[in-house]
């Protein structure tokens, strides 16, 4: 499992996710059909505002934080970790939340300041 992939895997399981279309299948075959063309001019509007959003910065910071020589040994002792709970050898349960938390509150840290600089 690739370094992005657990660290999502841990997140997901610490934030829950919702979507905006949960619960809408308990609406009426007809009634949904009338939302649909209500909403056909705005999905065109939508689509024009969208092409308009500028790129996102936040990967690219995010990334740079990560890889930053200061962070560095929190991502090798997570790396460490993982490692050794995927080959077994790690103590029953062992899960390096301890890790992925210091090593994510540190990029956090990082990539905050900078961020928020480029968004004034």
């Amino acid at each position: 499992m690739a370094l992005t992939d657990y660290i999502n895997s841990a997140i997901d399981t610490v934030y829950s996710v919702a979507y905006a279309d949960e619960g809408e299948e308990d609406k009426e075959p007809e009634q949904e059909e009338q939302e649909e063309k209500e909403e056909g001019g705005e999905e065109e509007e939508e689509e024009e505002e969208e092409e308009d959003e500028p790129e996102d910065i936040y990967p690219a910071i995010r990334e740079e934080c990560e890889n930053s020589s200061h962070i560095a040994h929190l991502k090798h002792h997570f790396e460490h970790c993982n490692e050794k709970v995927e080959a077994g050898e790690g103590f029953q349960g062992e899960t390096c939340a301890e890790e992925i938390h210091s090593f994510l509150h540190a990029v956090d840290d990082c990539s905050a300041p900078k961020l928020f600089t480029k968004l004034v």
